[in-house]
């Protein structure tokens, strides 16, 4: 007689930063949200969540190894895996642990990353067969980017983040992230941004003939890339503008702020060219810079059986 497979009880998913190589802020929403849309890739700076089942006992016990982010209900860890044991109807014990490497505060939806993890290992660990619809579900409950990871590597997300359409960019890249060690506040930087322009610019023809894509060349993205936070978030930061500058110096083809920020990306052809323009900024010893390629595919896991 062939055992049955033992159940999985522990795993660690792979939560990676995204970059937003195109984010357009739209009309403000009934809701008091802005609709956006944003072409969102995954990029290899990833933060490390690990879930672990506990017989015996129930409850959620989360650690974690940044000490300026609170370990307890108010991080989007916790909250995404209430959320699954509440939607899941199951009364169990989680001893979770992340570990951090995406810089907090910095555009590259870390947090969000994290919480997408999570639902993924646990919709795993717990054999809940969500479909990634499913767990997007979830997930636009707890942050406006949490529904693109389920999608990742590449897409469109549009609204307030909840409608995400993937999409093939053809060809790898390599991406330079430059962290300046500030953050940038995003409720901030709306303000700004509705402080400064006096009407909502519309989606470029490009733009809207990318929208209707669903497998794309890095040229169409580069005619296309575009932040409308920049303006504002430049001019009270000039030192991103630089930042900006020095990428687009080394041949970026494409050099922007993520998000609301303060990370300034660059994309480049190749890892040699970003190499050489990771060093322009080795004697900035405020600045954590990162040089990884983008993703290929969607969110990585491993899981282990308990012996």
């Amino acid at each position: 007689m062939i055992n049955p497979q033992p159940s999985p009880s522990e795993i660690t998913v792979f939560a990676p930063a995204k970059i937003n190589v195109i984010l357009r802020i739209l009309d403000r929403r009934s809701d008091g949200f802005h609709n956006l849309w944003s072409m969102m890739q995954t990029v290899a700076l990833e933060d490390e969540v690990q879930i672990r089942l506990r017989q015996g006992r129930q409850g959620i016990q989360l650690r974690c190894d940044a000490t300026q982010l609170a370990a307890d209900q108010s991080n989007l860890v916790y909250r995404a895996a209430a959320a699954v044991l509440e939607r899941a109807q199951h009364a169990i014990g989680l001893d979770i642990e992340l570990r951090k490497r995406i810089p907090m505060g910095a555009g590259l939806g870390g947090g969000s990353s994290d919480a997408a993890a999570t639902i993924i290992g646990l919709n795993h660990l717990l054999r809940l067969e969500w479909s990634p619809a499913q767990m997007a579900d979830v997930g636009q409950l707890l942050g406006s980017d949490v529904p693109f990871f389920f999608f990742a590597p590449s897409a469109f997300v549009a609204g307030r983040g909840e409608i995400v359409r993937p999409v093939v960019i053809e060809r790898a890249r390599w991406v330079v992230l430059v962290n300046p060690g500030f953050e940038v506040n995003t409720k901030w930087a709306y303000q700004e941004l509705a402080a400064r322009r006096t009407a909502v610019t519309p989606l470029s023809q490009v733009q809207r003939e990318l929208d209707r894509q669903s497998r794309v060349s890095w040229a169409q993205v580069i005619a296309a890339a575009e932040n409308d936070f920049e303006a504002p978030v430049f001019a009270a930061h000039g030192t991103l503008r630089e930042i900006k500058g020095k990428l687009q110096a080394q041949g970026a083809e494409i050099a922007l702020l993520s998000g609301s920020g303060a990370t300034v990306f660059g994309v480049f052809a190749d890892e040699a060219r970003a190499r050489l323009a990771q060093a322009q900024f080795v004697s900035e010893n405020l600045m954590n810079v990162f040089v990884v390629p983008i993703c290929s595919g969607p969110l990585r896991w491993r899981y282990e059986v308990a012996r």
